[in-house]
């Protein structure tokens, strides 16, 4: 199975888990090119975050949804930070468990828990359609959040079940610090330097189109892709691509939304013409 991208240069966008992305590609042999999005930070007020955490850990929540794997590493960082971990791992187990997809419940198993749910759709609607399916009345709910989305209809879903909702928001995203980089992704493509730019979430689409137009090389950007595979994770980030006009070229199999899929489909795909970008690089 290895070898099976070899020549290939992949560009990533990946930010969360980026390392990880680019050791599967580069085990297949790939030349990856990685350009984050943005750079994720603590949130620059910590004192809600450390509340949040005592909170917890003095009256237990209910059940507890992480949205985002790096938003339970971010609170376990704080935890330990001021010496409530060992509680806070505590109460974290005594809790109902909802992840949104895989990612978080990574990051459970890290410190030794398991998810009770993990959402099939890793998207709010995912989580609120799978919360709608269990008796919430009553309940103290706690809601890790992630940043530069509106929150604000899935704590509506949560809080009309009867819940009373506590959210909490342990990161930021500084997205100016990358643009640089994503201007140099641009151009690479536009000048047929990447094989294939691989796309695993929707804000990824967005933050192209909106640096894109920020530093007007927009033409530049629809143009790169016109002539680069666009490799898509699954439907939600092909959703996103179809309303900024845009194709989706390979797609994971049987409905498998992750990355070793994804990377099985772009071999795939790839596999049957020659490298054409290591040539011009």
């Amino acid at each position: 199975m290895a070898d099976r991208l070899n020549g290939y240069r992949i560009l990533i966008l990946e930010t969360r888990e980026e390392a990880q992305f680019s050791r599967l590609l580069a085990e297949q042999g790939a030349d990856v090119l990685q350009c984050p999005m943005f750079t994720i930070r603590d949130a620059p007020d910590a004192a809600p975050i450390e509340a949040w955490i005592r909170r917890f850990v003095e009256k237990p929540c209910d059940d507890l949804v992480l949205m985002t794997g790096e938003g339970l590493r971010r609170l376990m960082k704080v935890a330990r930070r001021i010496g409530a971990d060992r509680d806070f791992i505590a109460a974290l187990g005594n809790a109902r468990k909802f992840a949104r997809g895989p990612k978080p419940g990574r990051a459970l198993r890290e410190i030794g828990l398991e998810p009770q749910v993990t959402t099939e759709k890793p998207t709010s609607d995912g989580i609120a359609e799978m919360l709608a399916q269990v008796d919430l009345s009553g309940h103290r709910v706690g809601l890790q959040l992630y940043p530069d989305k509106n929150h604000s209809v899935l704590i509506g879903a949560i809080t009309a079940q009867g819940a009373e909702v506590d959210p909490v928001l342990p990161y930021i995203y500084d997205a100016q610090a990358a643009d640089a980089n994503i201007v140099t992704a641009i151009d690479e493509m536009a000048q047929g330097r990447i094989d294939a730019i691989a796309l695993t979430s929707s804000g990824q689409v967005r933050r192209l189109v909106e640096v894109a137009q920020a530093h007007r090389c927009e033409v530049l950007l629809r143009d790169g892709l016109a002539r680069t595979p666009i490799a898509s994770v699954g439907p939600v980030v092909s959703d996103e691509l179809t309303s900024h006009g845009l194709r989706t070229d390979i797609y994971p199999a049987n409905d498998a939304y992750f990355m070793k899929p994804l990377i099985s489909a772009m071999a795939a795909a790839l596999g049957k013409t020659a490298p054409r970008a290591a040539a011009k690089t």
